[in-house]
C-alpha cells in the first residue's frame, strides 16, 4: 500500500535543496527524487529556460513529435460529495440531470463526427445514479466505434475496474486532489470523497485490476504545489515499481471558476505550473502529461512540445453540452474554448502531429480481453 509523507515533510525536503542540488539535478540522466525536490524548489525558478529546454528534448526523444488529442464527456451532474471547490457539489443548488443510454450516445457520435477517437467519460461521484452498471452499458455500446475510452468516475472496487476493463474501458483516471491531508479534511466536508485513503490507494485498484493506464493528480491551489509535485512523484514512483505493466499519466488542473465561488487557498501561476510540468517530465521520461483546457489558449499553444503529451479540445463540462446550447451548470468554467480543428491547427503550426487515434481498438481489444480471461 502506498503510503504519502506528511505534507511537511515534503516542504522541509525541498526547502533543504542547495543550487549544487539544482545543477547536479538538472544535468543527471534520471535525477531521482532528491533531484525532483530540486526542480520544484524556489532555487530552480532561475533555470526555468534550461529545464523546458531539457524536458523539451527529453519529450521528444520518448513521444517524438506527436500530441494525443482527446474530450471529455460529462455523464451526469449529480454528486453525493460536499467538495467546497467544485461546481457539482452536493452543498450547490443546481439543477442535475444524468444522461439516458441514447443522450449519452449522441453526445458521443456528436464528439466522434467532430473527429474526436479518444473520449473521456466523466460524472459526478453518485453511485446511485450513476454507478457500475451503467458505464459499463454505455461502454458495451461505444467500444467499438473508439479508440480508447476512459473514465474518471467515483473510486471503485478492484473487481469493478476489472469488469468495466473487460466492457471495453481501458484508461482510469484518480486524482487525490490534495495529498496535505489536513486540507484535504477542510475541503471535503462529506460524502464517501471524504475517505483520504481508500481514495488514495484507488490508482493501485485499477493498476491490480489489469487496466492499461491510470492517471493520477493533484487539483492544484488547495495547497503547496511545490509539495504537490513531490508527492506526485512519489506516488508515481511506486505505481511504477508495483504495477510495472500499467502506463501512467499525471494531470495538472489548476482550480477554475465553479459555482460555489470557492477561491483557491494557494496562488499557482503559469511559471509555477511550468514549473511543475518540466520537473516531473525529467524526473520520469516515460510518463503521459495532460494539460487539459481549464488553461487558457495562449499558455496551451505555448506549451506545445515542451512536456504535455496529451491535451483535450472543444471541451464542454455539463452534461448534454455538446448537443443543447443550454445543458446546464458546468463543473467548472473552460479556460479554452477552440474547437478541435482550432487545437489540431496549432498544434500542426507548432510543427507536431496531433495523433487522434494512437491504436487500433479492434486487435487491442483482443489482447486486453484475453490478458483479463
Amino acid at each position: 500500500m502506498f503510503v504519502i509523507p506528511e505534507f511537511s515533510a515534503l516542504q522541509d525536503a525541498i526547502s533543504r535543496v542547495t543550487e549544487a542540488e539544482v545543477l547536479q539535478a538538472l544535468n543527471a540522466d534520471l535525477p531521482g527524487m532528491a533531484g525532483l525536490a530540486a526542480l520544484l524548489s524556489p532555487l530552480a525558478e532561475p533555470h526555468l529556460r534550461a529545464m523546458a529546454k531539457r524536458s523539451a528534448i527529453i519529450t521528444s526523444q520518448r513521444f517524438g513529435k506527436t500530441i494525443q488529442v482527446y474530450a471529455p464527456l460529462y455523464l451526469s451532474s449529480y454528486c453525493a460529495n460536499r467538495c467546497a471547490y467544485c461546481g457539482f457539489s452536493a452543498d450547490n443548488v443546481i439543477d442535475r440531470r444524468v444522461l439516458t443510454f441514447a443522450e449519452a450516445e449522441n453526445e458521443a457520435m456528436i464528439l466522434h463526427q467532430r473527429g474526436f477517437s479518444h473520449l473521456l467519460l466523466v460524472s459526478g461521484e453518485a453511485p446511485a445514479k450513476l454507478g457500475v452498471d451503467y458505464l459499463e452499458e454505455l461502454a458495451l455500446r461505444l467500444r467499438d466505434r473508439f479508440a480508447a475510452l476512459s473514465i474518471e468516475v467515483q473510486p471503485l472496487a478492484t473487481e469493478e475496474y476489472a469488469r468495466l476493463f473487460r466492457a471495453g474501458i481501458t484508461s482510469v483516471a484518480v486524482y487525490q486532489e490534495t495529498y496535505d491531508r489536513a486540507v484535504y479534511e477542510q475541503v471535503h466536508l462529506g460524502g464517501p470523497k471524504a475517505d483520504f485513503d481508500y481514495r488514495l490507494e484507488s490508482p493501485a485498484r485499477v493498476a491490480a485490476a489489469g487496466m492499461r493506464e491510470v492517471g493520477i493528480g493533484a487539483l492544484l491551489g488547495l495547497s503547496d504545489w511545490r509539495a504537490e509535485g513531490l508527492a506526485l512523484g512519489l506516488h508515481l514512483a511506486w505505481l511504477r515499481r508495483h504495477y510495472w505493466r500499467t502506463g501512467l499519466t499525471v494531470s495538472f488542473p489548476r482550480l477554475r471558476p465553479a459555482q460555489g465561488e470557492f477561491k483557491p487557498l494557494h496562488s499557482v501561476s503559469e511559471r509555477n505550473l511550468s514549473q511543475m510540468i518540466f520537473a516531473l517530465r525529467i524526473f520520469d521520461p516515460d510518463v503521459g502529461l495532460y494539460l487539459s483546457t481549464r488553461e487558457e489558449a495562449r499558455y496551451r499553444d505555448g506549451m506545445i512540445g515542451l512536456g504535455p503529451t496529451r491535451y483535450s479540445a472543444g471541451s464542454c463540462t455539463a452534461p448534454g453540452g455538446y448537443g443543447q446550447a443550454d445543458a446546464g451548470v458546468e463543473q467548472f468554467e473552460v479556460g479554452d474554448n477552440r474547437s478541435l480543428a482550432e487545437v489540431c491547427a496549432a498544434i500542426q503550426q507548432k510543427g507536431f502531429d496531433p495523433v487522434r487515434k494512437d491504436w487500433d481498438a479492434v486487435f487491442q481489444a483482443k489482447g486486453d480481453r484475453q490478458q483479463a480471461a
